[in-house]
């Protein structure tokens, strides 16, 4: 009997100035520890470069599963705020992409996991709003910071990560009020949300607030690629 292949993972990226060897042009980057940690977590990754919103009902459909990488703050004006001081510049198109890839995975049935700034999209695209600043939740610039978080008992993160770990940060911004049907499923110490999913979704639907992909803990990631992967078919 064939072995079944492994679940595809789309993985957003973002369009930044890059140089390698003699150039240096626009680049659709993510950082590698995104499509390693879909391989150790036994998913084939595929990068989706940044697109055309309309076009990401048709992309999702190819994909058995969806990440939504971590990066820049998103635009206040999505959530009906005024700019923080700390507030990093806007990036719309990226926002404008991302979100039609969440509406798109929702609507799809597609397995989603949110990765930092992949929760707070999901939360905006729900109806939250954010905390624009807070401090505590990174390392110097560049660095990821680490704490401890909790899981909220009887969420799908709980049942991934069942006691308390020490995860690798770097966010200066957080949920402030819940999108619509969302429930928090982790808590860091000083109460910032660290995880948040949707139990009434038709399909996998959770976003962390650290940064799996940086660490060595694939048991989120397992999560999604067991969801992508589909129930074993009967006898099996």
């Amino acid at each position: 009997m064939s072995q079944p292949q492994p679940p595809l993972i789309g993985i957003s990226t973002y369009q930044e100035e890059a140089r390698w060897g003699a150039w240096a042009l626009p680049a659709a980057l993510v950082p590698a520890g995104y499509p390693r940690l879909v391989r150790r977590a036994g998913g084939l990754a595929a990068l989706l470069p940044p697109g055309d919103p309309e076009t990401a009902a048709a992309t999702v459909a190819r994909l058995d599963g969806l990440v939504i990488a971590g990066g820049a703050d998103i635009a206040p004006a999505r959530y009906g705020a005024q700019p923080h001081p700390r507030t990093g510049p806007p990036a719309p198109d990226r926002d404008a992409w991302e979100l039609a890839l969440i509406e798109a995975a929702l609507a799809a049935r597609v397995p989603l996991l949110g990765i930092c700034r992949g929760l707070q999209l999901l939360n905006v695209a729900l109806g939250g709003t954010l905390v624009q600043h807070l401090d505590g939740h990174a390392g110097p610039p560049g660095v990821f910071g680490r704490h401890e978080v909790t899981s909220v008992p009887g969420t799908l993160l709980g049942a991934a990560l069942p006691e308390p770990v020490a995860v690798p940060t770097y966010h200066h911004q957080a949920v402030d009020r819940l999108g619509s049907g969302l429930v928090v499923s982790a808590y860091a110490e000083d109460g910032t949300v660290e995880a948040v999913e949707l139990p009434d979704a038709p399909a996998f639907t959770l976003a962390v607030q650290w940064h799996p992909e940086a660490g060595e803990d694939t048991r989120v990631m397992d999560a999604l690629v067991a969801a992508a992967r589909g129930p074993a078919p009967a006898g099996v």
